[in-house]
């Protein structure tokens, strides 16, 4: 070859590989091959413990309800009595308390409490949307005068 046919990288790439025998070598890929293997153990059984605590906990549901005002008060007393028990608790929390003594009843019980409770119009309540809508129109109003 003449030295004008061979480039410069061409001629170290031979020399680089030449700088190791092949035991070497060998025992090199062996060394990477023990390193990728061996995290890869415990880092299986990580995700594992992690899928089943993940399979253990419920799905939430976000949910919206009217309730009429003086019952609603009723969830604030209980959320104050329930701190003077030193033991705080939010009205998700109290709601389902609730539902779980509901379900505890027997049948008898639960119609009982359920005909206590008067039904009331679901949905939103049209009665504030009446009164501001009226005051934003008469702003509007006044706007374009």
């Amino acid at each position: 070859m003449t030295p004008s046919s061979v480039t410069p990288s061409a001629a170290l790439k031979p020399a680089r590989a030449s700088r190791r025998a092949p035991a070497q070598r060998a025992k090199t890929a062996e060394n990477k091959a023990a390193v990728k293997k061996a995290p890869a153990a415990p880092k299986a059984a990580a995700p594992a413990a992690a899928k089943d605590a993940k399979a253990k906990k419920p799905k939430l549901v976000r949910d919206s309800y009217t309730i009429p005002k003086d019952e609603y008060t009723i969830v604030e007393t209980l959320k104050q009595r329930a701190s003077a028990l030193a033991q705080p608790v939010k009205k998700s929390e109290l709601l389902r308390a609730g539902l779980k003594a509901l379900a505890g009843m027997s049948d008898n019980a639960l119609g009982g409490a359920l005909r206590a409770v008067p039904s009331i119009k679901t949905g939103r309540p049209r009665a504030d949307a009446a009164e501001t809508a009226p005051a934003a129109r008469t702003k509007a109003g006044a706007a374009r005068k």
